[in-house]
């Protein structure tokens, strides 16, 4: 996904316990790293429109690239765009990308499916039309 435009991105803290026995961050503690930006962006997005305890979403798919490691002083930001949106779901990519004074590598990526759903009535709902609006012109999105 080369041509994606991020419109968020979200700056990382990398915590000593995220580190392994190799030196560097984990391949598990991506996806809270994934999950940490994604909720920034809805938060940001959606603000309070999203009461997590009657409707909200759910990862339904989840898919993890590593490319280079990385280390506890590494600077990371994650950079994260809404690619598509369809009926009760929301398509989303990410990319870790690692800041070294004016130079930025991608150290890994992530492409996830999200699910609009009802907590209270346990079952999948359509994306609200007030979410999907503000989705649409963050991303521009038709």
């Amino acid at each position: 996904m080369d041509t994606l435009k991020f419109n968020h991105q979200y700056s990382v803290q990398i915590r000593f316990v995220d580190i392994d026995a190799f030196g560097h961050v984990n391949n598990a503690v991506f996806a809270s790293y994934y999950e940490t930006a994604r909720v920034a962006y809805f938060d940001e997005v959606l603000g309070l429109r999203i009461n997590w305890k009657k409707n909200g979403l759910i990862l339904a798919k989840n898919i993890l690239e590593y490319k280079l490691p990385v280390y506890l002083r590494d600077t990371i930001i994650c950079r994260t765009a809404v690619v598509k949106l369809g009926n009760k779901s929301i398509e989303i990519f990410n990319e870790l990308i690692r800041k070294n004074n004016n130079l930025e590598e991608i150290v890994a990526s992530a492409h996830g499916i999200l699910v609009c759903y009802d907590y209270e009535n346990n079952e999948t709902i359509e994306i609200p039309s007030e979410w999907r609006e503000l989705i649409q012109r963050k991303e521009s999105l038709n």
